[in-house]
């Protein structure tokens, strides 16, 4: 086994544990509101949440880069008001996983909530049910299993981004050395034998999530047939 410096690993996992909750929070609320109301222009929203799952992630790095750089609209006022620089920070690898991710979950979610008849919970509004227990209660144990398998492909998709992150944070051992990011400059520097550790590192994670995903799902279907003889 070649000698490995396993921050990477640590980092990899601590930005996509907090990026897929923030994704998971936004990408289910907004999936929510989304699924729920129509409204001119929805087409055109919808797009723009779905546009970095189609576009190169250098695009998207770029598109970061230009917002909050220095002299970007965002990296200007948070710099000037909070003292706070994104660019080349361990801030900027979190928000390239947030907005790589994103369009994951909020499909997985939206599909989630389009999924069953939306008179169930009319029905429990007319009973005088809240418009957060009917959530709690109906709406998200129903979309359960929807938001799970959105909930698996952000953290699998915040583990292994790359362009964006290189274009936002570039690549400081420490700071913002991803996963990916080590193996491709362990490339660079000819340490094939490093960069395939963490191939095989990231291969197995991957692998793992989809597999897990997989048989919770052929377990929940089974379940529910049983359910339903």
């Amino acid at each position: 086994m070649p000698d490995v410096n396993i921050s990477p690993l640590w980092l990899s996992f601590k930005t996509a544990a907090i990026a897929t909750v923030i994704v998971f929070i936004i990408g289910v609320f907004l999936a929510r509101v989304m699924a729920r109301n129509h409204f001119f222009g929805k087409s055109v929203v919808e797009a723009i949440f779905m546009l970095p799952l189609v576009l190169p992630p250098t695009v998207v790095g770029f598109g970061l880069l230009v917002i909050f750089g220095k002299n970007g609209p965002l990296g200007s006022i948070l710099e000037t008001v909070f003292d706070m620089q994104i660019v080349f920070q361990w801030n900027a690898v979190l928000i390239a996983a947030v907005v790589v991710a994103f369009p994951l979950m909020y499909q997985s979610a939206t599909a989630a909530f389009q999924q069953y008849d939306a008179n169930v919970e009319k029905a429990a509004y007319t009973m005088g049910a809240s418009k957060w227990r009917v959530f709690w209660t109906i709406s998200f144990p129903i979309a359960w299993p929807g938001l799970l398998s959105g909930l698996v492909l952000t953290f699998a998709r915040a583990l292994g981004e790359f362009g964006a992150t290189l274009m936002l944070a570039g690549y400081i051992p420490g700071e913002t050395n991803t996963i990916p990011l080590a193996i491709y400059f362990e490339v660079q520097a000819g340490n094939t034998e490093v960069a395939a550790f963490w191939v095989i590192i990231i291969i197995a994670l991957g692998f793992s999530a989809i597999l897990w995903l997989n048989w919770w799902s052929k377990r929940n279907m089974m379940r529910y047939k049983s359910n339903s003889r």
